[in-house]
Formats: structure tokens, C-alpha cells, sequence
């Protein structure tokens, strides 16, 4: 898929595995299209060149490609620009690139469609920050609602000037006050570059220690401070602070002063980092509707497990195994806890390729940092323990501090329980799914029965089912009972 926006030109390949998104290419070039739009009313000459190398570069990786597995869009800068056109008609003539342009409701639309391909379950508003406009839209019960495009990205607001406060947030709070009352929302989901490198620089401050920028969230309080901070900060002092995109030096104060002001106008209380947008909404509308509504966690684990050569058919019997003694327990997770059983399931594989003394390790990171949707940071590192568990009865995983601080006690014993189950599970079966249907694990009471269906108890037999039948038992805080 190829974006051509206000500030970059970005090439993005991605692998699709029914409801699963894997990007396996990304390459992008920061053109500035839209650097002179709002004083000339024209794209960048400088951004135009480099636009076209870039895109000229980019129709040559993709030499061989179907044509109709190509995606080409151009967002606020080429619609605006007065030479929008001549500029798509040259990129045709030069590159064989037809690119589709995005109308603002289109732009705010897909935005929308791709926060709900990485998290289904999201509401509020989402808001799509790119360089030359901002897109705001409604999540409703049934996919994107009211949507809006406004000039507020930082072009469109002076950069790459120095940001005078004062005078942007006058024209920031100008062009919001005609729409706020219908985007007041307590949750907020970021979308674009810019904002997700305000959520890396806010885990630096914040001393966060999962780097992963999907589905971070911050509190209205702590949005405000680090929006205020990089707002106030000149450009030689954004340059001291590491991690942060040296490209973006001239832009991020005005996309954070934006910030500032959405938060304070729509009464936000909670921002959503979404590393999903407008791309991945547009590979979302290309989906069956069956796909569309399938959950892309419980996908994701099993495409993950299937990416390393091997069966997901493990996952689902497994799940259904599992169920009725999980399902006595206390919920940690809301309405999530079977969400979070069934993904565990299906990574029950995940190590099977793996050294043995070292597959506990090496799956907890996977799981970690894999480029999973539809699961917030606590339940990520969920899933990564129960992996952890899932290969060794070891008590403290890889990486404590992560650990500790993203994932209570409760929920981390509830996570050694889970991938105890699951090691239990797979231990039974073999590599015989059909042997789970010939036995049961119930809890009934104080103990924690596993019984087999008559005629099949030959498979209770054993030192080692035994043992993991004991050490489920044991953190669960529950006697165990075979047979």
C-alpha cells in the first residue's frame, strides 16, 4: 500500500492472514508535500521531487505485483493543494501509479475502521493527526459514525516555523469550537505518527518499561503534561532527548499543542495510542464481513504459531479443554477472561521448534513485543507469562520489572494457572487433540479434578501428567484428584 501524505510518502507491504494484519515491509520517505500549502496554496516543489523519487522507487519494488493487490492514496495536501491534480497526473505519467484521493470523510472514515481493526472493542473518538489536517470521527455501536476533517496539522498551523504558542492555540481553539460539542468523549484514540512519538517520549519520562506503542494509554493528567512539555520545548531542546524522531523536531510541538487542546475541549480523560489507522481501515473494508468480525487476538495468536511452521489446530481443543475449570474462577479481566484463555490456547505451539532449555524465555518475549491486535499492555503481558508458564514451572518470568509493573499479582498467579493448564493440556493429548475429548478438568470444590471417560483412563497414567496436574493444583490453591 502506497500513502502519499501531507508529510510523508510511505510504501507499506502486508501479509493478511484472514482477520490477521502482519506488516513485512515499511519504508517511507519524508517529502514534506504540504510544508508550503497553507502560504502558497501549492505542494512543496522541494516535496514534489521527492515525492515522485520516492514513489518511482516504490513502483519498482513492487515490479511483478498484481495490480489489484496495490493500494495508492493521497490524503490533505494533494485534495488542498491547487496543483493537487497536475501533481497525480505526473505521478501517473512517470510512475504507472493511479492514485485514489481521499476525500476528508473518506480520510476520517478509514482512520476509524483502522482503530477498530486493531482493538473491535474501541469507542470514543478517534483522532487521525497527519501533516496537514486533522480527522476526527465517532465510534459507534456499528463501526465509524460522524466524521470531520479540519486544518490542524502542523503545516496547516505554521510549521516548520518555531511554534508560537499564543497565536496557534488561538487558531487551533478557532477552527475546534465549531465542532467540540460533538466530539466530547471520555476516550480518545491517537492515530499518526506524531502522537505516538509523544507516547514514547512519555514512557521515557513515565520510566515505562514495555516499549511497545499500540494500545498505550495515558490518563488525561498525564497526556496534558507531556503534551505541555514538548509544546514548550524549543527545537535545540527536543534534540537532547532520546528516542525522539529527529525528523519530526519541527512538527511535534504544534501536533502536542493540538493535543492539549482536544483534551481540554472534548473533556477527554484517557488517550489511546493506536498504531492502526487509515492503511489498515483500508485493508479492514477489503475483508468479508466474516472476517471483519472475527476476533484478531484469538487470529493473530494462532497465525502466529502457524508463522513459525507449525499447526494452530492445537489451539481451539485446547481452549475447549481448559474451559469449564477456568471458567469457575474469579474473572480478573472483565468480560476478557475467556478472550485471554483462548489466545493462550492457541500459542500453545508457539515454542515447539524451540530449544527446550530455552523455549520459556524465548516465547515470553515473542509474545511480549509481537505485533498482535485487539489487546491492551496488561493483557499482552498476561499472555506472555502464561506462555512462559507454559514450558516451565518456574515462578518468576524474564524481564520482572515489565512484569510487576504492568500486571498485578493476581492477575500474574493467574497467568502462571493459565499456562499451566495449557502445559497440562498439551502433555495429555501428545500430539492427539482427539485424547482431550476422552477426559475432563473440572473444579469442584476445594480440588481440582481430572477424570478420563471410561475405557480411556490408561491416559491419566504417568509420572509427568500427574506432576502437572499437581503443580496446576498447587497454584491454583487446590487439591489435586485423578481419576
Amino acid at each position: 500500500m502506497i500513502d502519499v501524505g501531507s508529510n510523508s510518502v510511505r510504501l507499506v507491504i502486508y501479509r493478511l492472514e484472514g482477520r490477521t494484519v502482519w506488516t513485512v515491509f515499511n519504508e517511507k520517505s519524508l517529502a514534506g508535500l504540504g510544508r508550503e500549502l497553507p502560504r502558497t496554496g501549492k505542494l512543496s516543489p522541494d516535496g514534489v521531487e521527492a515525492a515522485l523519487a520516492a514513489l518511482r522507487r516504490f513502483r519498482a519494488v513492487l515490479e511483478g505485483w498484481e495490480p489489484g493487490s496495490v493500494f495508492a492514496v493521497a490524503t490533505a495536501a494533494v485534495r488542498e493543494a491547487r496543483d493537487g491534480p497536475a501533481f497525480l497526473r505526473r505521478v501517473e505519467e512517470e510512475t504507472g501509479l493511479s492514485i485514489r484521493l481521499l476525500s476528508g470523510e473518506d480520510e476520517a472514515r478509514f482512520a476509524a475502521l483502522g482503530v477498530i481493526a486493531g482493538e473491535p472493542d474501541a469507542t470514543g473518538v478517534v483522532g487521525d493527526m497527519g501533516g496537514s489536517s486533522l480527522e476526527l470521527v465517532r465510534l459507534n455501536a456499528g463501526g465509524p459514525g460522524d466524521g470531520v476533517s479540519l486544518a490542524l496539522g502542523p503545516f496547516a498551523l505554521g510549521a516548520p516555523k518555531p511554534l508560537d504558542i499564543d497565536a496557534a492555540r488561538r487558531v487551533v481553539d478557532q477552527r475546534l469550537k465549531p465542532v467540540a460539542d460533538r466530539f466530547v468523549t471520555r476516550e480518545f484514540h491517537a492515530v499518526g505518527g506524531a502522537w505516538r512519538n509523544l507516547a514514547l517520549l512519555h514512557m521515557v519520562i513515565a520510566d515505562y518499561p514495555l516499549r511497545v506503542a499500540h494500545q498505550y494509554e495515558m490518563s488525561r493528567a498525564d497526556a496534558l503534561d507531556v503534551a505541555r512539555f514538548v509544546s514548550r520545548q524549543s527545537q535545540r531542546s527536543l534534540e537532547r532527548i532520546e528516542g525522539m524522531s529527529k525528523k519530526r523536531f519541527d512538527t511535534l510541538p504544534y501536533s502536542a499543542l493540538v493535543l492539549e487542546a482536544l483534551i481540554e475541549r472534548l473533556q477527554i480523560e484517557r488517550v489511546m495510542i493506536s498504531a492502526y489507522g487509515l492503511r489498515e481501515g483500508l485493508l479492514f473494508e477489503t475483508m468479508s464481513p466474516a472476517e471483519r468480525t472475527r476476533d484478531p487476538l484469538l487470529e493473530g495468536c494462532e497465525a502466529l504459531t502457524a508463522a513459525r511452521g507449525l499447526t494452530p489446530a492445537l489451539g481451539a481443543p485446547v481452549e475447549a479443554w481448559l474451559r469449564p475449570a477456568f471458567a469457575a474462577l474469579e474473572p480478573l479481566f472483565g468480560g476478557r477472561d475467556a478472550v485471554m484463555l483462548g489466545a493462550a490456547a492457541r500459542l500453545a505451539d508457539l515454542g515447539a521448534r524451540l530449544h527446550p532449555d530455552h523455549r520459556a524465555d524465548v516465547v515470553f518475549d515473542q509474545v511480549l513485543r509481537a505485533p498482535l491486535a485487539g489487546l491492551s499492555h496488561p493483557e499482552r503481558a498476561f499472555l506472555a507469562c502464561a506462555a512462559f508458564a507454559r514450558h516451565t514451572a518456574a515462578s518468576t518470568p524474564p524481564h520482572p520489572e515489565i512484569v510487576g509493573r504492568v500486571l498485578s499479582a493476581e492477575r500474574r498467579q493467574r497467568a502462571r494457572a493459565l499456562g499451566a493448564g495449557v502445559r497440562l493440556a498439551s502433555d495429555l493429548m501428545g500430539r492427539n487433540p482427539k485424547l482431550l475429548e476422552q477426559s475432563r478438568l473440572t473444579i469442584e470444590g476445594d480440588r481440582l479434578v481430572l477424570s478420563a471417560e471410561p475405557g480411556w483412563a490408561d491416559i491419566l497414567l504417568g509420572e509427568q501428567i500427574a506432576k502437572r496436574a499437581a503443580t496446576l493444583a498447587q497454584i491454583l490453591r487446590l487439591k489435586p484428584q485423578l481419576g
